[in-house]
């Protein structure tokens, strides 16, 4: 009988520990380019909180619905970086009604890697004491469409026009500033704000004002319907530890 309690107890001990992994899975997430940073560091507190592995695919919001749109991607859960990218795979079918919201708000920043060459005003926009400007396509890329919106208010439009450097994400709109091909670029201060890691070169925070706001959604799509994990990682989003993480990239 000892034996048998003891055999029992060994058993039960096992399933404890098998436990959160026991139903682990894959999740095959395609992510805003601004939010791959973020969401590597939140994969970590997922992966230890239900033994779920995410697979991330980061880009343009823009290309990532072209890619879903087509099929030839086998994306579970979308982090746009707008709220209208969500809305329009739901209504036509690609995304699962009910289960989009917005996961974060994202903050535009004009940033160079050189300190002191970006005042906190914005100023050098209008000084002509550069040669290059970048920003993600604007077509794609909600940030990017963001940028030009404050070209345009600042009445700077003629004038920055031959100047821009256009990347195909926000990702690389930031390589090009980071690696000096372009002396300033629109980027997303979750870039040049890591947390842990001192902030490099000059910034100006856009202020709201000039741009409208950047509210970025997730959304569970129909590929992802039947896996759990994916509707576990749209819940850990809405997390306390998930929240934190967001906010410490300086998103809202």
């Amino acid at each position: 009988m000892k034996q048998r309690t003891l055999m029992a107890a060994a058993t039960l001990a096992l399933g404890l520990l098998a436990g959160p992994t026991a139903s682990a899975a894959d999740v095959v997430v395609a992510v805003a380019a601004n939010f791959a940073g973020p969401l590597q560091k939140i994969a970590e507190g997922f992966g230890n909180s239900t033994g779920h592995v995410l697979k991330i695919s980061a880009g343009a919001t823009g290309k990532l619905y072209t890619q879903i749109v087509a099929g030839g991607a086998p994306f579970e859960v979308l982090l746009a970086a707008d709220d209208e990218t969500p809305k329009k795979l739901v209504a036509e079918g690609h995304g699962v009604a009910g289960s989009n919201f917005t996961y974060a708000i994202g903050q535009l920043v004009l940033w160079s890697s050189q300190p002191g060459l970006v005042d906190d005003q914005g100023a050098v926009l209008g000084s002509g004491k550069f040669g290059k400007l970048s920003i993600a396509n604007p077509k794609t890329a909600p940030y990017g469409a963001a940028a030009m919106e404050v070209i345009k208010a600042q009445g700077l439009t003629e004038a920055l026009t031959p100047k821009l450097v256009t990347g195909d994400s926000i990702a690389q709109a930031y390589q090009f500033v980071a690696s000096g091909n372009a002396e300033l670029g629109f980027v997303a201060l979750s870039q040049v704000a890591v947390p842990g890691k001192p902030a490099q070169g000059s910034m100006w925070r856009v202020p709201q004002a000039l741009y409208g706001e950047i509210k970025q959604d997730a959304v569970l799509l129909k590929a992802g319907e039947k896996n759990p994990a994916a509707a576990a990682l749209l819940s850990y989003l809405k997390s306390a530890p998930a929240r934190e993480v967001i906010a410490s990239y300086g998103y809202r």
